[in-house]
């Protein structure tokens, strides 16, 4: 379960389906995504998808993924860990990182509760 749901995660991301990568996750969790992008660290944290929206909403407006590859996947049901690589292209800067990213992620009655994204430019 939490792998298919990953990889329908990753496949509504790397397509910049917001409605689809929403309707993975659950009403209330916990949500974040950390990192460091190339000016400064980066700290989203959410309680709701409704709180959590906006900054997908953002990250699909904003970005562009190509050259995806899931690199590993761990499930131990109900939670997952997976590392992958893309490269992010930034429609304000104009310029594409090569990314390593890892999702946490924990399941509960077919939905993503717990999401935890890290990231840094490789």
């Amino acid at each position: 379960m939490s792998a298919r749901l990953i990889r329908q995660l990753h496949a509504a991301r790397i397509a910049g389906d917001l409605g689809a990568m929403c309707r993975l996750f659950a009403a209330s969790g916990q949500f974040e995504i950390r990192g460091a992008s190339a000016d400064k660290p980066i700290a989203i944290t959410a309680t709701t998808l409704a709180e959590f929206r906006p900054w997908l909403a953002m990250m699909v407006k904003v970005f562009r993924l190509s050259d995806y590859a899931l690199t590993s996947l761990i499930v131990q049901e109900p939670r997952a860990a997976a590392r992958w690589r893309a490269d992010i292209y930034s429609k304000v800067t104009g310029v594409t990182v090569a990314t390593e990213l890892v999702d946490l992620i924990e399941v509960q009655d077919d939905s993503i509760v717990n999401y935890s994204e890290f990231f840094v430019p490789r």
